[in-house]
C-alpha cells in the first residue's frame, strides 16, 4: 500500500503522540511547580510510544506520506528499539543527580524531540526525509550534550559536536544532491532502479556516496568520522551519553542499512545482495570495518581513565563489528546486525547505569573512583558491571558472545577469513581494558578517597532488568533472533 498524507495519520500514532507530548511538556513546565513530575510524565509518554509501535507490528507493509516513510518490519524493529532506548534514558534521567540540577521540563521535551527524529530516521524512504530526520536528531543532540550549563566540559563537548556535525551534514547533503542528479529521484527504490539500469556515471557516483557516507559514518561514530564521540561522551550528562551511545547509534545504523540495502544494492536470490553502480564498495566497507574496530580498541586500551571516554572508544569499536554485516551484504549479515544492535543496547546501557550510580554517590567518573567498588557498598553494581564488560568482550555464556558469533559466522560463510580474524583479534584486545575495570572493582583496595556507594531502588530496577536480559539472552536467544530474522525485510 502507498498512502497519502491524510491516510498515513492512522499509522503514525507514535510519531504524532511524541510531537504533541513535546509541546505539552514545554507548556507544563510553565505551570507545574514540582518539576520531578515532568520526568514521570515523560516516562509515561515513552511507555505509550513503545506500546504504539508494538501495535503497528501487525500492520500491512507499505509506504506513508506519498512514499517518504516506509512501514515495514525492518523500520518497526528499529522504532521499537529506539522507543525502548528513550524509555530507559528517561528512567535513568529521573534517577540522575546531574539531570535533577537542570531545567527538567526543557530537558525531557528535547529528549522526546530527539526520539521523534530517530523514529523517522529508522523509516525514512527517501533522501529528503533521511536528511531532515538526521538533522532534527542532531540539533536536539547538540543541545542535550551541553545541557549542564554550568559545566565548562559540557559546553566544550556541545561546541565540538556542533562543529563536527555541521561539517558532516554539509558533506552529506552535498553528496545526496549528486545522487539525486544522477538518479533523477529522491526515493531509495527509484535510485536503485536508475543505478541498475546503467545510466549512472561511476566516478560522480563514488564521490556522491563517499560524501553521503561521511554523514552516516558520523552518526554511527565510525572511523574517521568518530572525532566527536570521546569528548561528547565525557562532557554530556550520563543519561544523555547513554542515549547517544544507544538510541542515536541505533537510528544511524537503521538509516545506513536501509539506504545501502535498498538504494545501492538489489537481491540476487538466495539471500545475497549485489551492489549496483559498481563493486568498489565491498573493499571500502571492509577497510572501514577493520580500521574502525581496531582504532576504537587501541584507543580505549591507551590509558583511558575516564569511564565515559573509555566507553566512547568502545562504542567506536563496536560500530566496526556491526559494519562487518555490511561487508558480506547477505540476509545472514543483515540479521546479525539487527541482533547485535539489540544486545549492544542492553550491555552498553547497563554499563552507563553503573557509571551513573557511582557518580551519584561519589561524583566521580574516573577509573580510580571504581577502586574497590565491590567492598564499598556497591557489590551489586560491581557484579552487574562485570557481566556487562565480559558481554561487551564477547565471552560466553552472555548475550554479547551470541551477537558476535552471528556476525563472525556471516563473515566466514562468505569466505572473508581475514576480516573474521581481525574481529577476533580485536575482541581479545578489548578484554584487556574491560578486564581492567573488573579488576579495579574487585581486586584493588580503596585508599580512602573514593567514598561509599549506595544504589536506590529506582536505578536498581533498571540495572537488574538489563543484567538479567544480558545473561538470559546468552542462553535463550532464539526468540530474539527469530524476531530479527522476521524483521530483516524491506518494503518494497
Amino acid at each position: 500500500m502507498n498512502l497519502d498524507n491524510f491516510q498515513s495519520l492512522s499509522y503514525s500514532f507514535p510519531a504524532l503522540f511524541l510531537g504533541f507530548a513535546v509541546v505539552a511538556l514545554f507548556m507544563l513546565d510553565l505551570v507545574i511547580s514540582r518539576k520531578e513530575w515532568l520526568g514521570d510524565i515523560a516516562l509515561l509518554v515513552t511507555a505509550i510510544v513503545v506500546l504504539g509501535v508494538v501495535r503497528l507490528l501487525t500492520s500491512e507493509a507499505g509506504t506513508l506520506f506519498h512514499g517518504s516513510v516506509a512501514l515495514d518490519e525492518f523500520g518497526l524493529y528499529f522504532q521499537l528499539l529506539i522507543a525502548l532506548a528513550a524509555f530507559a534514558t528517561v528512567w535513568m534521567s529521573i534517577g540522575s543527580r546531574e539531570v535533577q540540577r537542570t531545567n527538567q521540563g526543557e530537558y525531557y521535551a528535547i529528549v522526546l524531540a530527539a526520539t521523534l527524529g530517530m523514529l523517522f530516521m529508522a523509516s525514512a524512504n527517501n533522501l529528503l526525509m533521511a536528511y531532515l530526520a538526521l538533522e532534527f536528531v542532531s540539533l536536539a543532540s547538540y543541545v542535550l550534550a551541553g545541557y549542564s550549563r554550568h559545566s565548562r566540559r559540557a559546553g566544550e563537548a556541545s561546541l565540538k559536536y556542533l562543529i563536527y556535525g555541521g561539517v558532516a551534514s554539509g558533506a552529506m547533503i552535498y553528496g545526496m544532491s549528486w545522487i539525486y542528479g544522477l538518479a533523477g529521484s529522491l526515493e531509495f527504490g527509484a535510485i536503485q532502479q536508475a543505478l541498475a539500469s546503467g545510466k549512472e556515471a561511476s566516478l560522480p557516483l563514488y564521490v556522491a556516496l563517499l560524501l553521503t557516507l561521511a554523514g552516516l559514518g558520523y552518526k554511527i561514530s565510525a572511523f574517521p568520522f568518530h572525532m566527536w564521540a570521546p569528548d561528547v561522551y565525557q562532557g554530556a550528562p550520563i543519561p544523555v551519553t547513554a542515549f547517544l551511545a544507544v538510541g542515536s547509534k541505533t537510528a544511524g545504523f537503521a538509516l545506513m542499512i536501509r539506504f545501502f540495502f535498498t538504494a545501492m544494492a538489489h537481491q540476487n536470490g538466495g539471500g545475497v545482495y549485489e551492489w549496483v553502480g559498481g563493486d568498489g564498495w565491498h573493499q571500502l566497507l571492509l577497510a572501514l570495518s577493520a580500521v574502525t574496530m581496531t582504532y576504537g580498541n587501541l584507543a580505549a586500551l591507551n590509558q583511558q581513565d575516564n569511564l565515559k571516554r573509555l566507553l566512547a572508544y568502545s562504542s567506536i569499536a563496536h560500530a566496526g563489528y556491526v559494519l562487518m554485516g555490511f561487508v558480506v551484504l547477505t540476509d545472514d549479515g543483515l540479521r546479525a546486525m539487527l541482533f547485535y544492535l539489540t544486545v549492544y543496547y542492553l550491555m552498553n546501557l547497563g554499563a552507563f547505569v553503573v557509571v551513573m550510580v557511582v557518580a551519584n554517590s561519589t561524583g566521580r567518573e574516573d577509573l580510580a573512583g571504581f577502586r574497590g567498588l565491590a567492598w564499598r557498598g556497591g557489590a551489586l553494581p560491581a557484579i552487574a558491571m562485570a557481566i556487562f564488560m565480559f558481554s561487551l568482550t564477547g565471552l560466553p555464556p552472555l548475550a554479547g558472545f551470541i551477537g558476535k558469533f552471528y556476525l563472525f559466522a556471516a563473515v566466514v560463510q562468505q569466505g572473508l577469513w581475514l576480516l573474521a580474524l581481525i574481529g577476533v583479534a580485536n575482541s581479545v584486545v578489548s578484554l584487556f581494558y574491560y578486564a581492567k575495570i573488573v579488576r579495579t572493582m574487585f581486586l584493588d583496595q580503596p585508599i580512602g578517597g573514593e567514598g561509599a556507594v549506595a544504589m536506590d531502588w529506582h536505578n536498581g530496577v533498571l540495572l537488574g532488568l538489563l543484567t538479567i536480559a544480558t545473561v538470559v539472552l546468552g542462553i535463550f536467544w532464539g526468540p530474539l533472533f527469530d524476531l530479527a530474522d522476521r524483521s530483516a525485510r524491506f518494503f518494497p
